[in-house]
Protein backbone atom coordinates (compact mmCIF):
# COMPACT_ATOMS: atom_id res chain seq x y z
CA UNK A 1 0.00 0.00 0.00
CA UNK A 2 1.12 3.55 -0.93
CA UNK A 3 0.91 5.96 2.14
CA UNK A 4 2.33 9.17 3.10
CA UNK A 5 5.15 10.23 5.40
CA UNK A 6 3.06 11.54 7.88
CA UNK A 7 1.21 8.51 8.53
CA UNK A 8 4.36 6.12 8.30
CA UNK A 9 6.42 7.97 10.79
CA UNK A 10 3.41 9.09 13.47
CA UNK A 11 2.65 4.87 13.32
CA UNK A 12 6.56 4.36 14.00
CA UNK A 13 6.70 7.07 16.66
CA UNK A 14 3.56 5.45 18.45
CA UNK A 15 5.19 1.69 18.44
CA UNK A 16 8.99 3.23 19.13
CA UNK A 17 10.60 2.19 15.93
CA UNK A 18 12.30 3.57 13.28
CA UNK A 19 11.82 3.01 9.23
CA UNK A 20 14.60 2.99 6.39
CA UNK A 21 14.82 5.27 3.57
CA UNK A 22 16.72 3.55 0.97
CA UNK A 23 17.36 5.43 -1.67
CA UNK A 24 17.11 3.61 -5.24
CA UNK A 25 18.78 4.47 -8.50
CA UNK A 26 17.55 1.47 -10.86
CA UNK A 27 15.00 -1.43 -11.08
CA UNK A 28 17.49 -3.90 -9.53
CA UNK A 29 17.57 -1.45 -6.04
CA UNK A 30 14.39 -0.87 -6.48
CA UNK A 31 13.52 -4.70 -6.32
CA UNK A 32 15.74 -5.69 -3.28
CA UNK A 33 14.25 -3.04 -1.31
CA UNK A 34 10.64 -4.11 -1.98
CA UNK A 35 10.85 -7.79 -1.81
CA UNK A 36 12.78 -7.79 1.38
CA UNK A 37 10.56 -5.84 3.06
CA UNK A 38 7.80 -7.85 1.89
CA UNK A 39 9.18 -10.82 2.68
CA UNK A 40 10.21 -9.34 6.89
CA UNK A 41 6.68 -7.43 6.69
CA UNK A 42 8.69 -4.54 7.52
CA UNK A 43 7.01 -0.73 6.02
CA UNK A 44 9.64 0.86 4.03
CA UNK A 45 10.23 4.33 2.92
CA UNK A 46 11.44 4.38 -0.92
CA UNK A 47 13.69 7.69 -1.16
CA UNK A 48 14.68 9.28 -4.73
CA UNK A 49 16.81 11.59 -4.87
CA UNK A 50 16.44 14.78 -8.09
CA UNK A 51 19.10 13.18 -9.25
CA UNK A 52 18.18 10.22 -9.35
CA UNK A 53 14.64 10.70 -10.38
CA UNK A 54 16.44 12.29 -13.68
CA UNK A 55 17.64 9.48 -14.56
CA UNK A 56 15.00 6.39 -13.95
CA UNK A 57 12.66 9.25 -15.17
CA UNK A 58 8.49 9.77 -14.59
CA UNK A 59 7.95 6.49 -16.55
CA UNK A 60 9.35 4.07 -14.01
CA UNK A 61 7.99 5.99 -11.30
CA UNK A 62 4.98 4.74 -12.67
CA UNK A 63 5.70 1.17 -12.34
CA UNK A 64 6.86 1.78 -8.83
CA UNK A 65 3.63 3.25 -7.57
CA UNK A 66 1.76 0.57 -9.28
CA UNK A 67 4.10 -1.72 -7.40
CA UNK A 68 3.94 -0.54 -3.89
CA UNK A 69 0.61 0.31 -4.28
CA UNK A 70 -0.52 -3.56 -4.92
CA UNK A 71 1.58 -4.11 -1.86
CA UNK A 72 0.17 -5.27 1.38
CA UNK A 73 2.92 -3.74 2.83
CA UNK A 74 3.45 0.01 3.27
CA UNK A 75 5.30 2.21 1.92
CA UNK A 76 6.28 5.67 1.46
CA UNK A 77 7.25 7.22 -2.00
CA UNK A 78 9.56 10.32 -1.41
CA UNK A 79 11.56 13.27 -2.30
CA UNK A 80 15.15 13.27 -1.00
CA UNK A 81 17.12 16.99 -0.34
CA UNK A 82 14.61 18.72 -2.81
CA UNK A 83 16.73 21.43 -3.49
CA UNK A 84 13.90 23.55 -4.94
CA UNK A 85 9.74 24.26 -4.91
CA UNK A 86 10.46 23.55 -8.92
CA UNK A 87 11.60 19.90 -7.58
CA UNK A 88 8.93 19.81 -5.11
CA UNK A 89 5.97 20.87 -7.36
CA UNK A 90 7.82 17.89 -10.43
CA UNK A 91 7.75 15.01 -7.51
CA UNK A 92 3.94 15.60 -6.94
CA UNK A 93 3.12 16.16 -10.40
CA UNK A 94 4.36 12.66 -10.56
CA UNK A 95 2.76 10.96 -7.41
CA UNK A 96 4.89 11.13 -4.92
CA UNK A 97 3.34 10.76 -1.14
CA UNK A 98 6.49 12.74 0.79
CA UNK A 99 8.67 15.32 -0.38
CA UNK A 100 11.72 17.11 1.37
CA UNK A 101 12.34 20.83 0.84
CA UNK A 102 16.21 21.05 2.08
CA UNK A 103 16.73 24.51 2.69
CA UNK A 104 19.21 24.34 5.87
CA UNK A 105 22.00 25.70 4.07
CA UNK A 106 19.87 28.82 4.48
CA UNK A 107 19.45 31.28 7.28
CA UNK A 108 17.05 30.76 9.71
CA UNK A 109 14.16 33.28 8.25
CA UNK A 110 14.64 31.70 5.01
CA UNK A 111 14.80 28.33 5.55
CA UNK A 112 11.28 28.92 7.37
CA UNK A 113 10.26 31.09 4.22
CA UNK A 114 10.76 28.67 1.51
CA UNK A 115 9.88 25.57 3.60
CA UNK A 116 6.58 26.95 4.51
CA UNK A 117 5.91 27.63 0.62
CA UNK A 118 6.65 23.83 -0.06
CA UNK A 119 3.90 22.96 3.13
CA UNK A 120 1.36 24.77 1.52
CA UNK A 121 1.74 23.55 -1.85
CA UNK A 122 1.79 19.62 -0.58
CA UNK A 123 -0.30 19.77 1.85
CA UNK A 124 -3.03 21.29 -0.49
CA UNK A 125 -3.03 17.93 -2.14
CA UNK A 126 -2.15 15.81 0.83
CA UNK A 127 1.65 15.16 0.35
CA UNK A 128 3.75 14.86 3.26
CA UNK A 129 6.61 17.39 3.81
CA UNK A 130 9.77 17.19 5.51
CA UNK A 131 12.21 19.74 6.39
CA UNK A 132 15.75 20.43 7.96
CA UNK A 133 17.28 22.40 10.51
CA UNK A 134 21.22 22.58 10.74
CA UNK A 135 23.07 21.12 8.28
CA UNK A 136 24.34 17.11 7.45
CA UNK A 137 28.24 16.60 6.90
CA UNK A 138 29.52 15.34 3.32
CA UNK A 139 32.44 12.56 3.18
CA UNK A 140 32.61 13.49 -0.75
CA UNK A 141 30.83 10.56 -2.10
CA UNK A 142 27.07 11.04 -2.47
CA UNK A 143 24.58 13.03 -4.23
CA UNK A 144 22.80 14.33 -1.72
CA UNK A 145 25.76 16.79 -1.16
CA UNK A 146 25.98 18.18 2.47
CA UNK A 147 28.90 20.09 3.48
CA UNK A 148 32.28 20.59 5.42
CA UNK A 149 31.41 21.50 8.99
CA UNK A 150 28.35 20.10 9.94
CA UNK A 151 26.08 22.75 11.85
CA UNK A 152 24.32 21.23 14.74
CA UNK A 153 20.74 21.68 15.14
CA UNK A 154 19.67 23.82 17.83
CA UNK A 155 16.81 22.79 20.20
CA UNK A 156 15.50 26.07 20.70
CA UNK A 157 14.83 26.21 17.25
CA UNK A 158 13.34 23.32 16.35
CA UNK A 159 9.91 23.85 17.58
CA UNK A 160 9.92 27.29 16.38
CA UNK A 161 10.65 25.61 13.11
CA UNK A 162 7.62 23.45 12.86
CA UNK A 163 5.02 25.67 14.31
CA UNK A 164 6.14 27.98 11.69
CA UNK A 165 6.49 26.12 8.62
CA UNK A 166 3.78 23.25 9.12
CA UNK A 167 5.82 20.26 8.47
CA UNK A 168 5.43 16.73 9.18
CA UNK A 169 8.71 15.41 9.61
CA UNK A 170 12.39 17.31 10.65
CA UNK A 171 15.47 16.27 9.83
CA UNK A 172 18.49 17.14 11.94
CA UNK A 173 21.63 17.65 12.59
CA UNK A 174 23.43 15.60 14.90
CA UNK A 175 26.88 14.25 13.82
CA UNK A 176 26.05 12.75 10.64
CA UNK A 177 27.35 12.89 7.19
CA UNK A 178 26.47 11.36 3.62
CA UNK A 179 28.25 8.83 2.30
CA UNK A 180 30.81 6.16 3.46
CA UNK A 181 33.20 7.58 5.98
CA UNK A 182 36.63 7.57 5.61
CA UNK A 183 38.43 4.14 6.60
CA UNK A 184 39.87 4.40 10.54
CA UNK A 185 37.00 7.68 10.63
CA UNK A 186 34.51 7.19 13.68
CA UNK A 187 31.52 9.07 13.49
CA UNK A 188 30.03 10.43 17.01
CA UNK A 189 26.89 10.71 17.23
CA UNK A 190 25.55 13.69 20.04
CA UNK A 191 23.12 11.96 21.36
CA UNK A 192 22.26 14.27 24.17
CA UNK A 193 21.55 16.51 21.84
CA UNK A 194 19.00 14.00 20.34
CA UNK A 195 17.89 13.45 23.60
CA UNK A 196 17.53 17.01 24.23
CA UNK A 197 14.81 17.97 20.96
CA UNK A 198 13.33 15.40 21.33
CA UNK A 199 12.13 16.19 24.84
CA UNK A 200 10.92 19.85 23.17
CA UNK A 201 9.25 18.37 19.92
CA UNK A 202 6.24 16.12 19.14
CA UNK A 203 6.86 15.75 15.52
CA UNK A 204 8.71 12.71 14.16
CA UNK A 205 12.31 12.98 13.57
CA UNK A 206 14.76 12.25 10.82
CA UNK A 207 18.39 11.15 10.52
CA UNK A 208 20.20 11.65 7.50
CA UNK A 209 23.61 10.11 7.02
CA UNK A 210 22.63 6.80 8.39
CA UNK A 211 25.13 5.03 6.46
CA UNK A 212 28.75 3.57 8.32
CA UNK A 213 27.21 4.36 11.78
CA UNK A 214 27.73 2.58 14.96
CA UNK A 215 24.63 0.03 15.12
CA UNK A 216 24.81 0.60 18.56
CA UNK A 217 24.08 4.76 18.44
CA UNK A 218 21.92 3.64 15.29
CA UNK A 219 19.80 1.76 18.29
CA UNK A 220 20.05 4.13 20.45
CA UNK A 221 19.20 7.12 18.33
CA UNK A 222 16.16 5.06 17.44
CA UNK A 223 14.99 4.38 20.64
CA UNK A 224 15.77 8.14 22.20
CA UNK A 225 13.59 9.21 19.32
CA UNK A 226 14.50 9.00 15.71
CA UNK A 227 11.95 7.86 13.44
CA UNK A 228 13.09 7.50 10.04
CA UNK A 229 16.60 6.76 8.56
CA UNK A 230 18.51 7.15 5.32
CA UNK A 231 20.36 4.74 3.80
CA UNK A 232 21.93 5.38 0.67
CA UNK A 233 25.41 4.45 0.19
CA UNK A 234 25.61 1.29 2.06
CA UNK A 235 23.03 -0.71 -0.01
CA UNK A 236 24.72 1.18 -3.31
CA UNK A 237 28.44 -0.31 -2.53
CA UNK A 238 26.57 -3.73 -1.68
CA UNK A 239 25.49 -3.95 -4.84
CA UNK A 240 28.40 -1.95 -7.00
CA UNK A 241 30.80 -4.24 -5.45
CA UNK A 242 29.49 -7.54 -6.39
CA UNK A 243 28.75 -5.93 -9.96
CA UNK A 244 32.83 -5.27 -9.45
CA UNK A 245 33.34 -9.13 -7.88
CA UNK A 246 31.34 -10.67 -11.32
CA UNK A 247 33.06 -8.57 -13.76
CA UNK A 248 36.56 -9.17 -12.65
CA UNK A 249 36.14 -12.94 -12.09
CA UNK A 250 34.61 -13.04 -16.17
CA UNK A 251 33.42 -11.51 -18.58
CA UNK A 252 29.55 -11.48 -18.22
CA UNK A 253 27.14 -9.78 -21.18
CA UNK A 254 23.55 -11.18 -19.99
CA UNK A 255 22.31 -8.87 -17.26
CA UNK A 256 20.18 -11.89 -15.79
CA UNK A 257 23.41 -13.04 -15.13
CA UNK A 258 24.93 -10.67 -13.44
CA UNK A 259 22.69 -9.13 -11.37
CA UNK A 260 20.35 -11.49 -9.37
CA UNK A 261 23.79 -12.08 -7.06
CA UNK A 262 24.07 -7.85 -7.20
CA UNK A 263 20.13 -7.95 -6.06
CA UNK A 264 21.11 -10.17 -3.19
CA UNK A 265 23.61 -8.66 -1.85
CA UNK A 266 21.91 -5.62 -1.50
CA UNK A 267 19.16 -7.45 0.49
CA UNK A 268 21.86 -8.57 3.03
CA UNK A 269 22.06 -4.81 3.85
CA UNK A 270 18.30 -4.02 3.63
CA UNK A 271 17.69 -6.79 5.86
CA UNK A 272 20.49 -5.83 8.14
CA UNK A 273 19.00 -2.53 8.73
CA UNK A 274 15.55 -3.49 8.68
CA UNK A 275 16.30 -5.47 11.94
CA UNK A 276 18.22 -2.92 13.32
CA UNK A 277 15.85 -0.07 13.14
CA UNK A 278 13.20 -2.84 14.55
CA UNK A 279 10.74 -2.35 11.91
CA UNK A 280 10.53 -5.97 10.50
CA UNK A 281 7.06 -7.51 11.25
CA UNK A 282 5.80 -4.17 11.80
CA UNK A 283 3.14 -3.68 8.42
CA UNK A 284 0.54 -5.46 10.65
CA UNK A 285 0.64 -2.08 12.31
CA UNK A 286 -0.98 -0.48 9.48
Amino acid sequence: MLITMKEMLENAKKHKFAVGAFNISDANMFKAVVEKAEELQAPAIIAIHPDELSFITGDFIEYIKKRISNSKVPFVLHLDHGGSLKDVIEAISYGFTSVMIDASHLPFEENIAITKKAVDIAHAVGVSVEGELGTIGNTGDSIEGGVTEITYTKPEEANEFIERTGIDTLAIAIGTAHGIYPKGFVPKLKLDLLEEISRIVDKPLVLHGGSSNSDEEIKKATEIGIQKINISSDIKKAYFDKVDQLLNEKFIYEPNTIFPPCIEETKKVVEYKMNLFNSVDKAKLF
